[in-house]
């Protein structure tokens, strides 16, 4: 969860956050690099009087400012591009959740079960329960299985949403008429926290997700005590 003046990113809970965040310091690291390279070439600019008059004309010095920022646009892209390919491989997944974006809150339906479906709503202010989070509370929490490969189905009802959570690493937008797929695999127990990052009306902001990872057993009881009300 994301604390006030938090710059960084939050704990990773899932495989393909973890990539993100070593792409996030790998591209870091080079821009960090070539700043101070940069920085280093201009106070020797200003701070020196002498002229080299053999790179005034030099075909050597131009192909490698050439070359030299290709290959660097490589190196960062080859990693985003495998976090890409990543992001989008749905490998047999242990369980299927599919979610529609409201006016505003979020309605899960699990795909492998008999009507096991419900609504989440944001929790009201004066309903939180002490130490509750406002305005990213909800009533029902979307439940799944630790280590447990989990793909999402994702749509829209009336107007463009996102389902987005931070620490799992997903952000896939819901369109209406259109199903979109993503998938992630919490790695440890908690709750996690996310909203709508869609302007799709003036409650956009109050569309709170929250997906609470548990074990297998006690999610095993959670749906069955879902499908029993």
């Amino acid at each position: 969860m994301a604390h006030q003046a938090q710059l960084g990113f939050q704990d990773a809970a899932s495989p393909v956050m973890e990539e993100l965040l070593h792409l996030h310091d790998h591209a870091m690291m080079v821009v960090f690099l070539i700043s101070a390279f940069i920085l280093y070439i201009i106070t020797l600019m200003i701070t020196t009087t002498l002229t080299h008059t053999g790179t005034m004309d030099a075909q050597l010095v131009e192909t490698v400012w050439t070359i030299l920022p290709a290959i660097i646009l490589v190196l960062i892209a080859l990693p985003s591009l495998r976090i890409l390919y990543l992001m989008d491989e749905v490998n047999n997944p242990h369980l299927t959740v599919k979610a529609v974006g409201h006016q505003w809150y979020w309605s899960y339906e699990y795909t492998d079960y008999e009507d096991l479906m419900f609504d989440a709503y944001m929790t009201p202010t004066q309903d939180l329960a002490p130490g509750a989070l406002r305005l990213l509370e909800v009533d029902h929490h979307m439940v799944v299985p630790t280590n447990s490969p989990t793909r999402m189905l994702i749509s829209a009802e009336d107007v463009l949403h996102s389902w987005a959570l931070p620490s799992l690493g997903i952000k896939t937008d819901a369109v209406p008429g259109r199903l979109n797929q993503t998938t992630f695999t919490a790695t440890r127990p908690g709750l996690f926290y996310g909203q709508c990052s869609e302007i799709c009306g003036s409650n956009h902001s109050f569309m709170p997700i929250v997906v609470e990872a548990s074990t297998t057993n006690d999610f095993e009881n959670w749906s069955l005590t879902m499908l029993q009300t």
